[in-house]
């Protein structure tokens, strides 16, 4: 594509006012003191990279250079140098993500998004898509993944700089609020990669924990007592005369069943009383 472009392109002096953005421009940021010094660059050795333009009906849309063009505007200069091609909207959007990619500062949430755009609205393949920005299918696909980050958790990698490996591993965390947690975390800690690995696979070890084991609350002493007394209440249908009392101290609660010795156990051979007797199986109710 851009062997046919070359050919095609011609160099002219476009005025400033003519240019719109690229509507396909992935990168949202730009740093404002990179920006002053590239601009002192061309006031003191000139423009060397004309910018990349294309015609349109309105005048003509940047495909690639808003840095500069932004660096020449700070300057004040009314014109500048372009190469104009005829491409389409596709060519347009892909060569602008292409070269953003080849610069460094471009947040991993930039690149994606701008990735997912190229994918969604022409509806190439992604496989096709990371052949043509010359990157494997997997590494398309990890870098879509992290969109499913939450706008907070997003802030806090992008005003740490932290890297789209960061962003992955967060993803293992469910729950909004607990991946925000561990952002800020790791980012106070200024954990790098294997570290937030490990970090992250200790939180998830400790939870996997909490899910095996079973948590009883104890909302009220009297939801046992209830137990003990149907408890003392079978054992006299039995015929054994249990007796229970409860008594209170300072530090405790005592509860106590009395069962006289004749009546709690059976002589040999002597048949059970009360055979005619009801079975009553005490249980304890579920608190959870």
């Amino acid at each position: 594509m851009f062997e046919i472009m070359k050919k095609h392109g011609r160099i002219e002096n476009i005025a400033i006012g003519q240019i719109v953005p690229n509507r396909f421009q992935p990168r949202t940021e730009f740093d404002q003191a990179e920006l002053a010094s590239l601009a002192e660059s061309i006031r003191e050795n000139g423009l060397i990279q004309p910018v990349s333009l294309r015609k349109t009906k309105e005048g003509f849309e940047l495909v690639a250079g808003e840095r500069r063009l932004r660096a020449c505007k700070m300057l004040g200069r009314d014109k500048i140098e372009a190469i104009v091609y005829d491409i389409s909207d596709e060519d347009a959007a892909v060569w602008a993500l292409i070269e953003n990619l080849q610069r460094s500062g471009l947040s991993p949430f930039d690149e994606a998004e701008a990735i997912f755009k190229l994918v969604s609205a022409w509806n190439i393949p992604r496989e096709e898509a990371a052949k043509r920005l010359g990157i494997a299918s997997s590494t398309l696909s990890n870098r879509l993944r992290i969109l499913k980050l939450e706008p907070k958790v997003r802030e806090i990698i992008i005003e740490n700089k932290l890297t789209e490996r960061h962003a992955r591993e967060l993803l293992r965390i469910e729950g909004e609020k607990e991946r925000e947690e561990a952002a800020r975390f790791i980012a106070a800690k200024k954990l790098n990669v294997p570290e937030t690995e490990k970090y992250i696979s200790k939180i998830l070890e400790h939870r996997k924990k909490e899910r095996k084991t079973p948590k009883y609350i104890v909302k009220d002493l009297r939801l046992f007592l209830n137990t003990f007394e149907h408890a003392v209440e079978v054992m006299n249908i039995a015929g054994m005369g249990a007796v229970s009392t409860v008594s209170e101290s300072e530090d405790c609660i005592t509860y106590s069943v009395s069962v006289p010795k004749s009546k709690a156990f059976r002589p040999a051979g002597k048949p059970a009383e009360n055979s005619a007797a009801p079975v009553c199986i005490a249980s304890a109710p579920s608190v959870i």
